[in-house]
């Protein structure tokens, strides 16, 4: 074991030394101490098969720090990324790079959840009902399918012609509810069956974490053993997969499988049954009292279940719902053997009405019972509040399981992160940013701001900061807000103060909103959650940052009570062990918006003074890269008009 380590470690330091494969190829390049002690811990994790956390600031360079070794170990190894944007940088730039420079030839795949996969089947059957659809649609659907026509794996990423907000897309997108498998007429052509077929036979596989625990953990995939197993497993944006991995060891379903189902029903006594009347009397009863029930959920807007469950209205047509999915299903088992596709419909209404009676009684307290609310439909999710045991089984000891991310630590500990993912044995290391924050970044919390939670008053004062600094940078500001309530009050009075193009979320996707604002090079972005990570923007695109106040979860949140309930339960202070670790991390992902590169330089502005009055502020400060501070927003102005 050791000789093996020392053989790695030896081949990866060659490769980050100054005459190495980096040195020689990548202009530029110089070694970074910090990502040769990374590099080195790697292949140790990978020689001797133990886990292994990394909290690698940014400029550390984690990305060549673990893919060097895993690709000269020779081994199987799953990358899991948590966006689409690194899976794809991964896939489409590092690896390549790195396996031209070390001159080795494994095969390699990319793998997405199956949603990102064109059903050809599914945009057959919507062009044939082409007359009931929306123009616009139809108009997008006639785009996707003349990229049908030339698209070799069926990636929708790779879809430009039509807008990734587009209302065709979840209507041609694979999904394991509607994937009749083998008997589908375009089996062998199928987009994700060849895509888990390449997975299958590669050595190196890049994937999302979403993916690898639906694989892992649910096995629902409608593929069954979709990943192979690996010798070595790298989480890169690892600080996502205690959330995730609630999602994956809980439960979920959503109201628009119920409505499918309840269709598919009624065409197949349309089509097969007709001679069984009753079928479509008492399918069509259902389908009126699930709309209803549906309807009502809308019109309260909550999101606990078990606060809604104590409205006599919602409980008492819940029940009732269940009772009319359960006359159903008696009337269609009567039927069984009659029809292949009635008897797989049989099938699946037993299990949505399981899934449907366990969550109607939320009887599990170690669980948090929730609803999200889409445009049309709703996802009904059981969280498990804690997710360590699940997740020690998941991680066995003969895969090197290594997790890293830019945001693990708080207060220069690690051990909420592994504590939350079983893996308290784990190796640890905090390799901080080597990137000079002192001199090229400036902290600003600005004097006399309002309470946040004096909405008016805080609108008002954010403005005025924003507005200040905006004019300073000349544009290239990104205001990153905890909610769309703010986000688009600020919005409509900035509009009117400022002369610089905003950019607001909503207004575009993600992705057309970030490459505008590289185009226009003076723009102002205002983003909630999906801006606050997964965003590089380097040299001066970028010169100042905003948040609008300390990034806390709802004391509303419904997993967030349970939690919060057990963790009372225990004697122990919810705020300290819970809300606070969790806001600290998550304005760590912010602030890493603002300086990607040794030569960046720019302004962070926290309108929140809470982190300069209240004693947990010290928390928040010191899990910070070490900036230096001010009060005076004059400070700001000279500091960003020296950056034009």
């Amino acid at each position: 074991m050791k000789a093996l380590t020392q053989k790695l470690t030896k081949a990866t330091l060659n490769a980050f030394s100054a005459d190495g494969a980096l040195a020689s190829h990548v202009q530029g390049y110089s070694a970074r101490e910090v990502q040769i002690s990374m590099a080195s811990a790697v292949c140790e994790a990978i020689a001797e098969q133990h886990n292994l956390v990394v909290e690698a600031g940014t400029g550390v360079g984690k990305t060549f720090a673990y893919l060097i070794p895993a690709l000269l170990s020779g081994q199987q190894v799953i990358v899991s990324t948590g966006s689409k944007n690194l899976q794809e940088q991964l896939f489409y730039k590092d690896l390549p790079t790195l396996l031209s420079l070390l001159k080795l030839t494994p095969k390699v795949a990319l793998l997405k959840g199956r949603n990102n996969y064109l059903c050809q089947e599914l945009l057959e059957k919507q062009l044939q009902a082409c007359d009931s659809l929306d123009t616009k649609v139809l108009d997008d659907l006639l785009r996707i399918n003349q990229w049908a026509g030339q698209t070799s794996d069926g990636d929708l990423g790779g879809l430009t012609s039509v807008s990734e907000t587009s209302d065709a897309l979840p209507l041609i997108a694979s999904r394991r509810e509607v994937c009749s498998g083998k008997k589908c007429a375009h089996y062998e052509v199928c987009y994700t069956r060849k895509a888990r077929s390449k997975a299958m036979d590669a050595k190196v596989i890049v994937v999302n974490h979403h993916l690898f625990f639906a694989d892992r953990v649910l096995k629902e995939t409608g593929f069954a053993e979709l990943l192979p197993e690996s010798d070595v497993v790298i989480f890169d944006e690892a600080h996502l997969l205690p959330d995730i991995a609630v999602t994956y060891f809980g439960q979920q379903l959503s109201t628009r499988s119920f409505s499918e189902l309840l269709n598919e029903i009624i065409n197949i006594y349309r089509n097969e049954l007709r001679d069984s009347a009753q079928i479509e009397t008492l399918t069509s009863r259902c389908i009126r009292f699930f709309n209803d029930w549906h309807q009502q959920l809308f019109e309260y807007d909550e999101t606990d279940w078990r606060r809604l469950m104590g409205e006599l209205q919602i409980a008492a047509s819940s029940w009732e719902l269940i009772a009319e999915f359960k006359a159903l299903e008696n009337l269609l088992i009567g039927h069984l053997g009659r029809s292949d596709d009635l008897d797989s419909a049989v099938e699946k209404l037993n299990g949505y009405i399981h899934k449907l009676n366990q969550f109607f009684l939320c009887d599990n307290e170690q669980a948090a019972y929730n609803i999200d609310y889409g445009h049309r439909y709703l996802t009904l999710r059981i969280a498990p509040i804690h997710v360590s045991r699940e997740c020690e089984q998941l991680f066995d000891p003969k895969t090197a399981w290594i997790f890293t991310s830019a945001t693990l630590q708080i207060n220069r500990d690690l051990s909420l992160f592994t504590k939350d993912l079983g893996i308290d044995s784990a190796k640890k290391m905090i390799l901080d940013s080597p990137f000079d924050y002192f001199n090229n970044a400036l902290l600003c919390v600005p004097r006399h701001l309002s309470r946040v939670s004096y909405h008016d008053a805080a609108v008002r004062d954010l403005v005025a900061v924003a507005t200040k600094a905006i004019n300073a940078a000349q544009g290239r500001t990104f205001i990153l807000f905890t909610s769309h309530r703010m986000m688009n009050a600020v919005a409509t009075v900035l509009s009117s103060r400022v002369q610089y193009p905003l950019l607001v979320q909503g207004q575009a996707g993600k992705q057309s909103l970030l490459k505008k604002f590289r185009q226009l090079g003076n723009a102002v972005l205002l983003g909630t959650g999906a801006f606050w990570e997964g965003v590089d923007m380097r040299g001066r695109l970028l010169s100042c940052v905003i948040i609008d106040k300390l990034p806390f979860v709802s004391p509303d949140d419904s997993l967030y009570r349970a939690r919060a309930d057990s963790i009372s339960r225990d004697g122990k202070d919810p705020f300290a062990t819970l809300s606070l670790p969790q806001a600290v991390i998550s304005l760590n992902q912010g602030v890493g918006r603002l300086i990607r590169d040794e030569k960046d330089k720019g302004v962070l502005i926290l309108c929140d003074n809470r982190i300069v009055n209240r004693p947990y502020g010290q928390a928040f400060l010191n899990s910070l890269p070490p900036m230096k501070r001010t009060r005076d927003m004059d400070q700001v102005v000279t500091f960003l008009e020296k950056i034009k």
